[in-house]
């Protein structure tokens, strides 16, 4: 006989922005955002400061009223629907909690208000908490409990109330790096043991890429592109992309026969929208991309090595003033070091283009 869950699953819900708005006086927070988030899936939205994620959060979450569009769950119109008839949980950058409720108390909260009884509550709080890794700390107070374990206790507390769709808001952003590594794995493995559809806001690159199943990179009010974090990094779709997402080179370049780039003496293939034959572009290049070889006759000198474990990345100068940055593997850093003469090409795969105007 097959044990139960000792929490059950969350049954996944779809959500669809169709073409939503928000106006905030002459500001277009968001302008024309239409996206669609799967069943069971963890989407990270990911932008620069002002591109518009937090607001589609809260106009999510029912904190914020869109000015036109529709916002749907599950096929459903909820736009005008209030905050208490979303069945959302909510994890914030701070924690939130109450300061006089115990661990338990505060995960049990929502379902205080939703009128369940003592009894399940207990036994409810008492189940996540355990599935966050708090079984030892539910008679805790807040200022008894690490940052991290604080955040823990939040994570529970919305999901206690068996959300339609977890929203979490930069919530790792005021821990320290180790335990924000420690958590973003807990709320990976937890999201995919629930199956709750969730949507994170995030600024880091590093979260977004390691924890979502999709990426959504946003650019003032609208969606740039959204895909599988590998697609993101391998294939972007624009320049923006390319360069918001990992470190880029620019290097010079000039468009040959519309399907291939001149970039020094070798010749590449262009990815995307190409310009006319003869147009001097910028090759956009990741340090991965970028071979070098020791060479007396090289056009580049190494001017610094940085260590980064299995990799080292070298910044190097060219005889005609352009920096690369190349991702070696460590194991060469010798024959690398700076003051190294080198002969620097690029890997023989398409490489994005832009144009001094784009």
């Amino acid at each position: 006989m097959t044990a139960e869950p000792a929490v059950a699953t969350i049954e996944g819900t779809r959500v669809e922005y169709l073409d939503v708005t928000r106006v905030f006086g002459a500001t277009r927070a968001l302008d024309g955002f239409t996206l669609q988030i799967e069943p069971g899936e963890l989407l990270a939205l990911l932008g620069p400061s002002g591109c518009g994620k937090t607001t589609a959060l809260r106009l999510l979450a029912g904190f914020d009223q869109l000015s036109s569009g529709q916002l749907l769950i599950d096929g459903r119109d909820v736009s005008r629907q209030p905050v208490n008839k979303r069945d959302m949980g909510m994890v914030f950058q701070s924690y939130s909690l109450f300061p006089t409720m115990s661990a338990r108390d505060n995960v049990g909260f929502g379902l205080r208000l939703r009128g369940a009884s003592t009894s399940d509550r207990r036994r409810r709080a008492g189940e996540l908490l355990e599935l966050v890794g708090l079984s030892a700390h539910t008679e805790k107070y807040p200022h008894q409990m690490s940052g991290g374990q604080q955040q823990r206790v939040a994570l529970a507390r919305a999901l206690a109330i068996q959300p339609r769709v977890l929203l979490l808001d930069e919530p790792l952003s005021a821990l320290d790096a180790k335990v924000r590594t420690q958590l973003r794995d807990e709320i990976r493995r937890i999201q995919l043991e629930l199956g709750v559809t969730t949507v994170f806001v995030t600024h880091d690159q590093e979260e977004a890429l390691s924890m979502a199943d999709r990426v959504g990179v946003m650019r003032a009010g609208q969606l740039e592109q959204c895909d599988a974090p590998s697609v993101l990094y391998q294939r972007p779709a624009t320049p923006f992309v390319a360069e918001f997402v990992g470190t880029m080179n620019h290097l010079p370049g000039v468009v040959r026969d519309g399907s291939t780039v001149q970039v020094g003496d070798q010749s590449v293939p262009a990815d995307g929208q190409v310009p006319l034959s003869g147009t001097a572009v910028s090759v956009l290049a990741r340090p991965e991309a970028v071979l070098v070889e020791a060479s007396v006759e090289g056009d580049a000198v190494v001017q610094v090595a940085t260590f980064f474990g299995a990799v080292t990345r070298l910044r190097m100068l060219r005889s005609d003033g352009v920096e690369l940055l190349a991702d070696v593997s460590s194991h060469r850093a010798g024959e690398l070091a700076p003051g190294t003469r080198v002969a620097v090409s690029l890997v023989d795969r398409p490489v994005l283009v832009r144009t001094p105007s784009s």
